[in-house]
């Protein structure tokens, strides 16, 4: 049955929409004020202050009694936190990757695609210091990324609206066009793993390996990540031990 709710023209639809587009601009900000959130969501400055006296007050956000200005609040992270947890696959793989973590001592990450990104549900980083790779971000565009490879590869949904989004890059090695994207994927599901060789961060590269449903679209991509000049020089032992894990994620998860 086709639904008839209107978003546009309900107005308790309206505010929870522009509450949510206001959470969404905390993403690249620590803290902002009420007018630049006001400008940012397209309201006036009186509504999104009205927002942020309702999001405070359930603790999704809070105001910064030093600066006046706002910030995510701790109810975000405790759900946030609490949404991992509970996510099936994670719950599954997380013997699989401190095995592989323990195995290699690289830095591990399990990953699922959302839009033209993938999102890093896990990560366990490398206890030795010469090789501790660097904090990034939780989200990354999949055309940067092993992982993200891995899994447009193996789903269409996903090439499609990288595609759609474009090729920013974010090294002078990442890629920048749809011919190279779609070089990238095809090498990708010849060989059954994506490399990343410094494309997501000078002097890092990784190895990412598809979990494949019966079906065989991706459902998520397990990583290793290094130096690049360790990755280059041993590509073949990261490339056969995500392979492994990878399926048997899957076989697990009984996709």
């Amino acid at each position: 049955m086709t639904s008839n709710v209107k978003p546009t023209v309900d107005g308790g639809l309206q505010s929870v929409l522009a509450a949510l587009n206001l959470l969404d601009c905390f993403a690249e900000s620590d803290e902002l004020g009420v007018t630049d959130l006001a400008r940012r969501i397209g309201v006036a400055k009186s509504t999104a202050h009205r927002l942020l006296t309702t999001l405070c007050a359930r603790g999704l956000a809070e105001r910064n009694a030093e600066t006046g200005r706002y910030r995510l609040g701790l109810k975000l992270y405790e759900l946030g936190q609490l949404a991992i947890s509970r996510n099936e696959i994670r719950q599954k793989a997380m013997p699989l990757l401190q095995e592989l973590h323990q195995a290699t001592g690289a830095t591990i990450h399990l990953a699922v695609p959302d839009g033209s990104d993938v999102v890093y549900l896990e990560r366990l980083t490398t206890t030795n210091a010469a090789t501790t790779f660097p904090q990034i971000a939780r989200r990354m565009p999949a055309h940067c990324t092993s992982s993200g490879k891995a899994i447009a590869a193996f789903d269409p949904r996903v090439a499609s609206a990288r595609s759609l989004a474009g090729f920013a890059p974010m090294t002078g090695n990442s890629i920048h066009s749809a011919r190279q994207y779609a070089l990238a994927l095809t090498q990708t599901r010849r060989q059954g793993y994506a490399v990343n060789l410094d494309e997501a961060l000078p002097g890092w590269s990784s190895v990412a390996a598809p979990v494949l449903a019966h079906d065989g679209s991706a459902r998520a991509a397990i990583s290793i990540v290094g130096r690049s000049q360790r990755v280059r020089d041993d590509l073949d032992r990261p490339a056969r031990l995500v392979r492994l894990a990878a399926q048997r994620l899957a076989k697990q998860l009984c996709l």
